[in-house]
């Protein structure tokens, strides 16, 4: 009875033409792939809510984006380091008040995140 035969991992030469490289670059990286920093489910999230609205505390976002403290935390300074978001810190009183707004540059990223999508999706209709 002969062994069944164990499947290779595609060589770089067997990859798809999708996910080849683009100038030497690394597939996520192309000028058509997606911005992966905003492609993240609760970031994405951020980003939208914080498009309409001036601005929002820490928790008005838990509360809209039905998260935990740690996870809203994480995703948020991911932004912030990007320059897509800023964060402000005061008190009321006593009580530590953290607040978000989308930045120029973070609006500029989600239009074009948004744009991209749209294109995938008008693409895929099509056929």
């Amino acid at each position: 009875m002969a062994k069944p035969q164990r499947r290779r991992r595609p060589e770089p030469a067997d990859a798809p033409e999708a996910l080849a490289p683009i100038s030497g670059r690394a597939p996520s990286e192309g000028p058509l792939a997606l911005d992966r920093l905003i492609h993240e489910r609760l970031r994405l999230g951020i980003l939208s809510a914080l498009a309409v609205n001036e601005s929002l505390t820490f928790n008005d976002l838990k509360r809209l984006l039905q998260t935990t403290d740690g996870n809203l935390s994480v995703h948020a300074r991911k932004l912030e380091e990007a320059e897509y978001i800023a964060c402000t810190k005061s008190f009321e009183g006593r009580v530590p008040r953290t607040e978000y707004a989308i930045t120029p540059v973070g609006r500029r990223a989600l239009e074009r995140y948004l744009d991209h999508m749209e294109a995938l999706i008008r693409a895929t209709r099509e056929h």
